[in-house]
């Protein structure tokens, strides 16, 4: 039944159009309706509806953009449907049945999870072997394994939903809501447990889950999107996955045809077609709105076609008018297609309740009603339950599961009335409810035995709609290469446009290629150049190949997408590996080419065009397999630390066995097979055996044995025949070098192996990794999310006595409320007494405020003369459709704007707003920010100590803060980390922090957003207490119900364009604003929510406004706008004198005081963060140990000297470490200065000094683990140096450490994001890596770039660590170092080569010989490190260098924190 419209009607019907100005245009609606009707009259349609006829309201040019009365979607499926019944196509009614359905998950009853320390990480470590031995024995042996503590998430329900019926699922939080939706979406993964029976049309959940996944899906409340795919892309990639087979579609309709006017209708019926060809964005792209978004979230859902829905809070976000024409929508789309749809909405209003068929109400995971809505009432009415006035009734029905908001009847009590979630599910169960549901779902039942027809119809229908080719048992529509192709489509789509990402990863790309050319530039066919074409090919290989390095981060952001698009069954897992690989094929080719034609031609490789394409293939190949490889970690390991773990596990080895830095047949013998196993050494030979297959050298200069030291002319110019040339593989008295004989003789390489043996294994490594990609992510699928758990901070002694206390008065307060009803309104009217402080509010005033922002080819206006005040001890509320400025006015009131301009006069006590205005004032914004590792107490501690002044004492701030936890009713999480927290509790949390600093005025931005109806009216009821307590509270509210907008005093309403259309008093019942509303014309039936009936009113929603004239023009000529005029004069001259006047400062507090807490939180936040911490620590032993081990005690020969700087030189990846780990936690941490800095809180210097302090302890250790580990295995300090020498390494790699911390938090601080500040590294890495003197050595830099050669860091600590550890080294040579020459017949070898030796170093072995000399290259290790322009005696002035190199980063983070924010608003 899975009509075509009916499936775009299903979007549109979803979508409920956002208060836009543009609703629908009438002319394109109607044109649009009329062509689709033709379409279908084409196709054999009979008897479509006609269109709907236009408002009888007559277009007025006062009211603006005319709108339509409303598409008829019902007359739109009807046809449709029709159509599709006579082209017979089958339908697909599907009921589904529940009984006795229980679900556990992980944690018992009490069981707390602690959060993990680095402390206990280090500890564990030790025993990982151990844990691991007795994991495999518990596989092994079943008993062993330990009973895991369950909890009972829901308790046993049943009933059954028919096919063409709604049901509204409702309950406080916690109560097992999500949990119901998510397991009849057959969505069991994240529980530990399920039992009972769930049915599908007769089906069960096993096969429903194997052959029909997309049948059933579930809306999640979470907006899931790729940010830089437009709506309609979004929309098209799921209905070209989604469009059923020629036998599931109308006889002669294309597939193109089909999915335009789906995809059209979807838009349109959702009111986003003019979001088109918006980016869907997030919060770094910008996009559609939140309200979009969530349309784009439904009608990607609607795509599928899907007949059982399940939409989880699906009104977020949507003022009340938009949500209620949604669920309309929704309730059409279900009556005609037949679907059956659940849903559980928070904050729904009367007309959405009344929409659905059945509601179900939980309780704590029990079911406490399912029956008729009608009837929902009636029901606890009876049980003894009383009413409010004007109270909607979902509120009232989930009020009644809420112990601390129900009311009992009068004469009723908790003693004669079930008030436990046990006694409510036994009432229910005895009640004619419980019984009609059992019986409708025994007789269901039987029908569906004995009546097979609905689930055969549904089983072909579904088999019709499959492609040709596709196996009937598959749950998919499109096969696996339909499913590719279409994936690669959207994955090249995604990639060209993200314009940014590609511009700069060509750009560094091309750059580090002419960064490497340029020192290598223009190699000559000499002995110098034998070994720097080594460097050149090795460094291009790596850098290329490292680069691939950024994709294990984006395969784990991809995964709650890619979590979302396999359960809808639009794809298989592993159809994205493959797409991931073909759609970056065109991209990476380009950027590959442009890198690999700027190095070969610039360092001058073997001219040839044979030459430059092999070497293109194994570089272009290489980056491919490593690519893969990297692939395969993020898709295996579940975070980014454990990944970047295991890779630098791998990455280290992969270098050093490569084949450049130790040649095969000098590696250790227990260790050469990774050589083998290594892909970066396959590519690397090839590219080798390539370039010097076409080469040979000329021997000559200091390759040349014995030779003219300067000022000697005793040796022949050329190579003479008592010469020798120290090239590998140069023949005696031969002044020509083949190259193939030197990468023979020097690295063990034969030419031949190119093509049938290197470059097939490489070939097999990129399949190989291609394949672990595709199982890896089709059979051990690694998904984030799962069920919420709350994790908790270990109490130490102060927080247990402080917990005890918090726990002893929410007893006393539960012991008095089971009073009878006169107590417990007397216990009431006392706690009120006692709630925290009096508040010291003060008047705020806003007259003829104006705002302006900057847009594309001019400025546009937001806010219109708006005028306003607060008082102490009132609330008002701030409303208006979406998209009227009403976050807009409260960041421009809140002084929060940081772009546009703003005209108007603000004034605060009659005064204009000082100094100190930003943090005298507290703004809680929609977006809860805060440091995740922070537990409850902490965040509203650290807030209290740094926002109130240093006079109030600590004592007093400890004792207000637990004030404010017990009046939040944050008891039971007081040492809950904040990042483990639910919605409704973050968002108490967010006020409790802006509370802490005792603000003279509270501005609150949508504090209900996100909340159920019952959350929200505490919230509400909270902060109407805090009102009565002296606080003035300006808030912006969305949907709220007729009890919510009652508690305000007044109402600010705005219409589009920031206009006022009221502002002034409510009144009782709303009487004095339907008084005003009445007055215009624009009257308000008592059963109507007024907060819902004068935004429709207004024209806020998809009906026209009332009346003929802008109701900004009402609000201008009333009274009420004179009244209000008035009384902001009155407040401007009655204000109160502060008396002496203080001395105003930007900070509550003083910069050590700020500094002292500031680095508490985040020493705190890095101890409670082992996987970042731990896993720095654990890269550098294993690094260290790593190279250690192939360099295990180094003797004294020539090889030994090279293998000591090599070594050494492995220190300088130190800070690449480090900057990869650290960035992403800078841009964090930066994202929560920046919502504390807008408070003034802290300022900037005390963020950035706070971040490097925290940071210093964990780099010291990582140092000193890194020195021992490196010191004592390769046998370092045999030099003058000796012991102490050891000691000065350790200084020079904690300075490295402390470089590395402050380039990392440079770079973190001038980028704008956690994707661009990874774009940076290889480039810096690279230019400092190579300009430092050991890949290129300093004589034979290009002179051009010896100024980098002094500028690079790197310089330092090679100059420093190399002298220090070969100064006075004895170097004796092994007998297969020795360099053999003859002298002239009748002379000794010392006789021959004295001049030689004396003026080059080195020393002879066998002076006194007449043949067969032996010369050692080196006899100290100076003259090593002498000719590169290092010396010892410099090393204390080098040191302190690279120390001012951190320091000089140090201040620029300092700067760039206080002056980049990249936070517009």
């Amino acid at each position: 039944m899975a009509d075509t419209p009916g499936d775009d009607r299903t979007l549109r019907g979803d979508a409920t159009p956002l208060p836009d100005s543009h609703h629908v245009n009438v002319a394109d609606a109607e044109a649009h309706f009329n062509d689709l009707q033709r379409v279908l009259s084409i196709r054999s349609l009979q008897g479509a509806s006609e269109p709907t006829d236009r408002s009888s309201t007559e277009r007025d040019p006062e009211k603006g953009e005319a709108r339509e009365e409303g598409f008829d979607l019902r007359a739109y499926l009807s046809s449709s449907n029709d159509a599709q019944e006579r082209a017979g196509i089958a339908h697909k009614h599907v009921g589904v049945t529940w009984e006795n359905l229980q679900v556990e998950g992980f944690g018992g009853a009490g069981h707390k999870l602690y959060v993990r320390t680095f402390g206990q990480d280090a500890l564990t470590f030790w025993f990982t072997p151990f844990r691991m031995l007795y994991s495999a024995l518990q596989s092994a042996v079943p008993k062993l394994r330990p009973e895991l503590p369950l909890t009972t998430i829901l308790h046993p329900s049943s009933g059954l939903l028919k096919p063409g019926e709604m049901c509204l699922v409702l309950g406080c939080p916690g109560s097992g809501c999500t949990t119901f939706l998510k397991t009849i979406a057959n969505e069991r993964k994240d529980y530990a447990r399920i039992l009972g029976d769930v049915r599908y049309a007769g089906i069960d959940a096993h096969e429903m889950a194997k052959r029909y996944k997309g049948e059933v899906v579930y809306n999640e409340e979470d907006d899931r999107h790729i940010a830089t795919l437009t709506v309609a892309q979004t929309v098209n990639f799921a209905l070209s996955l989604k469009t059923p087979g020629p036998k599931g579609r109308i006889p002669g309709m294309t597939r193109k045809e089909f999915d335009e006017a789906i995809r059209d209708m979807l838009l349109q019926m959702l009111n986003i077609t003019h979001t088109a060809n918006t980016y869907v964005g997030d919060e770094f792209v910008r996009g559609v709105s939140g309200g979009e978004r969530k349309r784009v979230s439904i009608a990607e859902m609607m795509a599928t076609r899907a007949h059982v829905l399940c939409f989880d809070n699906s009104t977020r976000g949507l003022d009340a008018s938009t949500a209620l024409d949604f669920i309309k929508a929704l309730r059409v789309m279900t009556d005609i297609l037949g679907q059956t749809t659940f849903a559980t909405l928070y904050q729904a209003g009367e007309g959405i309740y009344e929409l659905f068929d059945k509601v179900l109400v939980l309780d704590k995971g029990r079911q406490v009603y399912f029956g008729p809505p009608s009837e929902a009432r009636a029901y606890f009415e009876d049980l003894g339950y009383k009413p409010l006035p004007r109270q909607s009734t979902p509120d009232y029905l989930t009020g009644c599961t809420d112990p601390n908001e129900r009311q009992f009847a009068p004469g009723r009590s908790e003693r004669d009335v079930p008030s436990t979630a046990e006694a409510l599910e036994q009432t229910f169960l005895q009640s004619r409810f419980g019984a009609t549901m059992r019986e409708s779902l025994v007789k269901y039942k039987q029908k569906m035995e004995l009546d097979k027809s609905d689930q055969e119809t549904f089983r072909q229908a579904v088999i019709a709609e499959k492609k040709r080719g596709v196996s009937k048992k598959s749950p998919y529509t499109l096969g696996f290469t339909g499913q590719v192709r279409a994936l690669v489509i959207r994955q090249f789509q995604m990639r060209l446009q993200d314009r940014f990402q590609l511009i700069t990863s060509f750009t560094l790309s091309t750059a580090l290629a002419l960064i490497i050319g340029a020192a290598y530039y223009n190699l000559q066919l000499t002995s110098q150049g034998a070994f720097t074409r080594g460097s050149v090919v090795f460094a291009g290989l790596l850098t290329c190949a490292l680069d691939t390095f950024g994709e294990m981060p984006i395969q784990m952001l991809g995964r709650p997408i890619l979590k979302k698009q396999t359960n809808y069954a639009l794809y298989r897992p592993a159809a994205i590996a493959i797409a991931n690989t073909l759609s970056d094929v065109p991209f990476s080719a380009v950027r590959i080419l442009i890198y690999n034609l700027i190095i070969y031609f610039m360092s001058n490789l073997a001219r040839s065009a044979g030459g430059f394409f092999t070497f293109h293939l194994f570089i272009y190949l290489g980056f491919l397999t490593m690519q893969g490889f990297f692939r395969t970690f993020g898709i295996m390991c579940t975070n980014f630390d454990s990944a970047f773990r295991l890779a630098t596990f791998f990455i280290p080895n992969m270098i050093q066995y490569g084949g450049y830095m130790i040649p095969v047949f000098q590696m250790k013998r227990w260790l050469f097979w990774i050589y083998y196993i290594n892909p970066l050494s396959y590519a690397w030979v090839g590219c080798m055996e390539n370039e010097f297959m076409r080469i040979s050298f000329t021997c000559d200069g200091s390759f040349v044995v014995p030779r003219n030291p300067p000022g000697i002319n005793k040796y022949p110019d050329g190579l003479g025949p008592n010469q020798v040339c120290t090239l590998f593989g140069a023949e005696p008295g031969n002044n020509i070098v083949s190259g193939r004989n030197y990468v023979n003789f020097g690295y063990g390489l034969n030419v031949s192996d190119l093509w049938r043996r290197n470059f097939l294994v490489l070939l097999g490594f990129f399949f190989l990794f291609q394949l672990t990609q595709v199982l890896l992510i089709e059979y051990f699928p690694q998904y984030d999310g799962g069920s919420a758990i709350t994790i908790y901070a270990k109490e130490d002694a102060e927080t247990k006595k402080l917990n005890a206390v918090l726990q002893e008065r929410k007893a006393s307060r539960k012991g008095k409320s089971e009073a009878d009803e006169s107590e417990k309104a007397e216990y009431s009217e006392k706690t009120e007494e006692t709630t925290p402080t009096k508040f010291n509010g003060k008047p705020f005033t806003w007259e003829n405020v104006n705002y302006h922002v900057p847009v594309p080819g001019g400025v546009r206006r937001l806010l219109h003369d708006v005028y306003g005040y607060v008082k102490p001890g009132t609330m008002t509320a701030l409303m208006g459709a979406s998209g009227a400025g009403k976050t807009t006015c409260l960041d421009v009131l809140a002084q929060r704007k940081n772009i546009g301009i703003v005209s108007g006069t603000l004034l605060l006590d009659g005064k204009p707003l000082a100094l100190d205005f930003a943090r005298n004032t507290a703004y809680a914004e929609q977006m809860d920010v805060h440091e995740g590792s922070a537990t409850v107490r902490e965040a509203m501690r650290f807030s209290a100590y740094l926002r109130q002044p240093p006079s109030v004492s600590k004592e007093e701030k400890d004792k207000y803060v637990e004030d404010m936890i017990e009046v939040l009713e944050l008891q039971d999480l007081a040492d809950a980390l904040i990042f483990s927290l639910g919605v409704e509790a973050r968002k108490r949390l967010t006020i409790g922090v802006e509370l802490a600093s005792r603000p003279s005025l509270l501005f609150l931005d949508e504090p209900t957003s996100g909340l159920d109806g019952q959350s929200a009216w505490n919230l509400v009821r909270f902060l109407r207490k805090l009102a009565d307590n002296g606080q003035a509270i300006l808030c912006t509210i969305h949907q709220p119900s007729s009890m919510l907008i009652q508690t305000f005093d007044k109402l600010l309403l705005l219409e589009r364009g920031g206009e006022t259309v009221y502002f002034g008093d409510i009144g009782p019942d709303c009487h004095i604003l339907r008084d005003y509303f009445s007055r215009h014309g624009a009257h308000c039936p008592s059963n109507v929510n007024p907060a819902e009936f004068m935004l429709d009113a207004i024209g806020a929603g998809l009906a026209p406004r009332i009346g003929d004239r802008d109701w900004k023009d009402h609000w201008l000529d009333s009274t009420e706008y004179s009244d209000v005029l008035a009384e902001i004069e009155k407040i401007k001259h009655t204000t109160s004198d502060d008396g002496e006047q203080q001395k105003l400062t930007l900070y509550a507090t003083p910069f050590l005081h700020q500094l002292r807490w500031v680095v508490a939180r985040n020493t705190a936040k890095l101890w409670r963060s082992p996987d970042y911490v731990f896993s720095r620590l654990f890269v550098h032993a294993f690094i260290s140990l790593f190279v250690s081990l192939s360099f295990l005690q180094l003797g004294h020969g020539t090889r030994d000297l090279q293998y000591r700087v090599f070594g050494i030189f492995w220190s300088t990846i130190l800070p690449a470490i480090v900057m990869g780990q650290l960035e992403p936690m800078w841009i964090l941490s930066r994202r929560v200065f920046i919502r504390e800095a807008s408070s003034r809180i802290y300022s900037p210097y005390v963020f950035a000094i706070g971040q490097l302090i925290g940071e210093m302890p964990y780099s010291v250790l990582c140092a000193v683990v890194y020195w021992v580990l490196m010191v004592y295995p390769m046998g370092f300090g045999d030099g003058t140096a000796g012991v102490g020498g050891t000691f000065f390494q350790l200084l020079v790699l904690i300075f490295v450490e402390f470089f590395g911390v402050s380039l990392g938090q440079f770079i973190g601080a001038v980028s704008p994001s956690m994707q661009i500040a990874p774009l940076f590294n290889p480039f810096v890495i690279l230019v400092l890596g190579t300009f430092c003197g050991v890949t290129v050595p300093f004589p034979t830099l290009q002179s051009y770039w010896k100024w980098l050669y002094q500028l690079s860091p790197y310089t330092r600590i090679m100059s420093a660590m190399l002298s220090t550890e070969l100064h006075g080294l004895q170097i004796t040579c092994k007998s297969d170092e020795f360099i053999p020459f003859n002298p002239p017949s009748g002379q000794t070898c010392q006789q021959w080569a004295n001049e030689f030796v004396t003026g080059f170093g080195g020393y002879l072995d066998n002076p006194n010989d007449t043949t067969a000399c032996r010369y050692c290259q080196y006899s100290v290790g100076d003259q090593f490190f002498l000719p590169l322009n290092i010396r010892y005696e410099n090393r204390w002035r080098d040191v302190w260098i690279l120390f001012a190199f951190g320091v000089f980063n140090f201040i620029a983070t300092i700067v760039a924190s206080r002056f980049l924010r990249y936070a517009k608003r």
